[in-house]
């Protein structure tokens, strides 16, 4: 089922929107994250989705049906919270099989049901311990297990790995990508987390302040943001100003090429990933001197941390054997044109 947001928009004290004219396509069978730094409106549009909040203006359509007028308990929407919310008293089976107990299915088909959805998260037999008696881990595949269950149409996760330990985030996310493939069911995903985002997601939706900046596939945040802001979220630390005049960018430190771009000739931003960065020989066109500040050693890849002319850089070299440096030294950066973005000079 495909889902469609159309100027969703949400005040909780009539003036100030914690979703501002928020419009997006849900595509059916793939998970969407709504991406953002915490108070951007993502859990708040989640609610609004799963009908435990009522938009201030607005539309929402599973497949080409409103949804506003329709209850939660009857929008074939299950939302898993961040706290898990498991029934203390009740066993692990009697939590998974809770859903359908309502629905006045027979014990048999209750009891089939509940171990064919433990299996499915990888619990087998586990049916008749307590939440108390499990990991934070288990409790969120009790949890995933128990939404599940009632085969809804769409799955709404409101940050599912943040109350667990780093290795377990890992085993979640498999676990959620592997379950998702399994069912194919449509699924939402809230996140503050770049990586969960591009690690679980088909398509991302990047939101700031409540409004919606930028939506594409995981790879494209990294490789051409939209803004200077959704690129330093994403972790862009490398940024020159300059004008743009044809296919050549003019700045204060020389005149570099870059990839194709949309935008009109005048201001904009040049931009590199770090991990993009390389070394190069002096008089090298597309190339900048620097003066080495630190270098770090992290294993996999080196960081250098530079400065050109006051501008602060870093460069992370995936060969750590080939730099050697000492603060003060000078360095040549290359910026590969096919590996340089653009982005518009955004006005005060």
């Amino acid at each position: 089922m495909h889902i469609t947001l159309h100027h969703l928009t949400k005040s909780y004290d009539g003036q100030t929107p914690a979703v501002q004219d928020v419009s997006l396509a849900i595509p059916a069978g793939q998970i969407t994250a709504l991406l953002g730094p915490s108070g951007c409106g993502k859990t708040t549009i989640l609610k609004m989705m799963a009908g435990l909040l009522t938009p201030t203006g607005g539309d929402i359509r599973f497949g080409e049906q409103s949804v506003l007028a329709i209850p939660a308990e009857e929008r074939s929407a299950v939302m898993v919270f961040q706290n898990h919310l498991l029934f203390p008293y009740m066993t692990v089976g009697e939590n998974v099989g809770f859903g359908l107990k309502m629905r006045g299915l027979d014990k048999g088909t209750i009891t089939r049901r509940v171990s064919e959805m433990l299996d499915l998260v990888k619990l087998p037999g586990l049916e008749k311990r307590r939440p108390r008696e499990l990991s934070g881990g288990q409790q969120q595949r009790v949890a995933l297990a128990r939404a599940l269950i009632i085969e809804p149409e769409l799955l709404l996760l409101d940050e599912p790995l943040s109350n667990l330990d780093a290795h377990l985030k890992d085993e979640m996310r498999e676990l959620i990508r592997y379950i998702q493939q399994e069912t194919g069911i449509t699924t939402v995903v809230v996140t503050h987390d770049q990586q969960t985002a591009i690690i679980l997601a088909d398509q991302i939706a990047l939101l700031f302040e409540g409004v919606l900046h930028q939506v594409a596939r995981p790879r494209t945040f990294y490789e051409q943001p939209a803004s200077l802001q959704v690129a330093q979220f994403f972790g862009g630390v490398n940024f020159l100003s300059g004008t743009k005049e044809g296919e050549m960018v003019h700045t204060d430190w020389g005149c570099f090429a870059a990839a194709p771009s949309p935008l009109p000739d005048g201001p904009v931003w040049l931009t590199i990933r770090p991990e993009q960065m390389r070394l190069s020989q002096n008089g090298v066109s597309n190339s900048l001197p620097a003066r080495v500040v630190s270098q770090t050693y992290l294993g996999t890849h080196t960081k250098l941390k530079l400065v050109a002319a006051a501008i602060p850089l870093e460069m992370r070299s995936p060969d750590p054997d080939s730099c050697h440096f000492c603060p003060g030294d000078t360095v040549n950066l290359y910026w590969p044109p096919d590996k340089t973005w653009l982005l518009p000079m955004e006005r005060e």
